[in-house]
């Protein structure tokens, strides 16, 4: 009896010697995170005004990144406002397939066209926020990414808004051109983003460079909604306006964060990890989506028998190759001017 005791002693007294191990098992899988840096410690391009520390080191290996996602750095609440939001995305992709047949009804493929550009600009934001650090090149690689992420997501909205939001009278003026000059659109705001982060040792030109392309595609892309707004009839019961009107004023409000960082300038050097305008920016984008599927689910639900009528059989299928072309586009465009920009950090290297 005794030596069975003892042997349950034994056991027990290894198992809580493996249990106290756990925090060390723990602390090697996810090591602490290296002291981060100074904004005069990283090169300029890394830099973000009015962010003066919080910045993490350069050249570590690709685990550094990923395990900071849960550490401590001013870009932390970047990458998380996104995954979140990525996540909430895709919860509501999951609910409206169960709803909406998009494999057979090619009415539905603007919609998915917009849901899945959504999902893309968000995963895209993520990548860039959180791997953006590994080096300089890497930095303009991870951030074109997310530029293309940002204009296909605006076709995403140009087609939803022109597909099932538009008025008969205005779909008569721009029927033959309003995609082609959005897909347009979409390809010179990557461009001015692209041109803007080459030019980001002057931030006025990288300012006007994101703001000023993206501007005009906006002022395009939402110019049915607009005019349902304008024509729109108290008397009439359209359940998706009131989601149309959320999406424009919370894009409004993201667009005043992200030109004006009002919050670190009034604050410098006390918004390196919480308050960053960029991170209120984030919030409000990521709202302005979430009502703009809603509305956009609700028109196409709602208003059948208008876009039945306005649009042929094959429109959806062009707009959906009008999307893939728009994307390559990009794509090639970036790959040019990323070796505009390798030059460029080669040439900085060897002065």
């Amino acid at each position: 009896m005794a030596t069975i005791v003892a042997e349950h002693i034994g056991r027990l007294f290894i198992s809580l010697q493996q249990i106290r191990q756990v925090p060390r098992m723990l602390a090697e899988a996810a090591p602490s995170m290296p002291a981060t840096l100074r904004d005069t410690d990283v090169p300029t391009h890394l830099r973000d005004r009015y962010i003066t520390s919080g910045y993490r080191q350069l050249h570590q290996n690709w685990r550094y990144y990923l395990l900071s996602l849960f550490q401590r750095h001013n870009e932390t609440l970047n990458v998380w406002t996104h995954l979140v939001a990525l996540l909430i995305i895709l919860a509501k992709c999951c609910d409206l397939a169960e709803n909406v047949d998009f494999v057979n009804d090619r009415h539905a493929w603007p919609l998915m066209i917009l849901l899945i550009s959504s999902v893309t600009y968000t995963a895209f934001s993520v990548i860039a926020h959180l791997l953006g650090s590994k080096s300089e090149f890497c930095h303009f690689i991870f951030y074109y990414l997310d530029y293309i992420g940002v204009a296909q997501y605006q076709y995403g909205s140009a087609v939803s808004h022109f597909y099932y939001a538009i008025d008969a009278n205005m779909h008569s003026l721009v029927k033959g051109i309003f995609m082609p000059t959005a897909a347009t659109f979409s390809l010179l705001s990557f461009v001015g983003c692209c041109v803007g982060k080459y030019h980001s040792l002057h931030s006025c030109k990288r300012k006007v460079g994101h703001v000023a392309p993206s501007a005009l595609a906006y002022a395009w892309d939402i110019s049915p909604v607009v005019w349902r707004f304008i024509f729109w009839s108290e008397a009439s019961d359209d359940p998706s306006l009131i989601y149309h009107f959320g999406q424009v004023a919370f894009f409004l409000s993201a667009a005043a964060f992200y030109t004006f960082p009002v919050v670190e300038k009034c604050f410098p050097g006390r918004c390196n990890f919480f308050g960053q305008s960029h991170q209120v920016f984030h919030i409000f984008l990521s709202c302005t989506t979430l009502c703009q599927i809603h509305a956009s689910f609700l028109d196409y639900t709602g208003r059948r028998e208008v876009y039945l009528n306005l649009h042929e059989s094959g429109d959806s299928a062009f707009y959906a190759q009008l999307f893939a072309g728009t994307i390559l586009a990009c794509v090639i465009t970036g790959a040019i001017i990323l070796r505009k920009v390798n030059h460029m950090l080669v040439k900085h290297k060897c002065m």
